[in-house]
C-alpha cells in the first residue's frame, strides 16, 4: 500500500514519465519517455493521434514497468477501446492541451491506456 501511495504522489508531480514495455514481436524490453495524463480520477498514457509502438507492445503484453523518480513499478495497462469511455476521458485531457487539435481526433485516433497501480 505504501508503494502505491508513493507512486500516486510521484505521478501527481511528474507529467513526463518513462515506461518499459516488452516488444510485441521481439520480446525485448523497450524503454521510452512519454507523458502521463490525469482524468476521471486516474492516470493515463496517451498521445496525439497516430500509431505508437509502445501501444502495440501493450496490446500484446499489458504488464510494463513505470519509472518514477526513485521508483520502478511493475504495473498493468488497461487498454481503453470503449467509445463512450474514450470520449469521457479525452473530454478531460484534450481541452487542457493548447496544441492538441480536436477532442474527436483524439477519440478517433489516439491510444488510451489506464495505468493500473497494484
Amino acid at each position: 500500500m505504501a508503494e502505491t501511495d508513493a507512486a500516486r504522489r510521484a505521478l501527481e508531480e511528474q507529467q513526463t514519465v518513462e515506461i518499459t514495455t516488452v516488444g510485441r514481436r521481439s520480446g525485448v524490453p523497450r524503454r521510452i519517455e512519454t507523458w502521463r495524463y490525469r482524468a476521471a480520477g486516474t492516470f493515463w498514457l496517451t498521445g496525439s493521434p497516430g500509431r505508437r509502438d509502445w501501444y502495440a507492445n501493450l496490446v500484446a503484453h499489458p504488464e510494463f514497468t513505470l519509472h518514477l523518480k526513485a521508483l520502478d513499478l511493475r504495473v498493468r495497462g488497461r487498454l481503453v477501446t470503449d467509445p463512450d469511455e474514450r470520449a469521457r476521458v479525452f473530454a478531460e485531457i484534450v481541452p487542457e492541451l493548447s496544441w492538441a487539435g480536436t477532442t474527436q481526433s483524439w477519440i478517433d485516433g489516439s491510444p488510451l491506456v489506464e495505468i493500473e497501480l497494484n
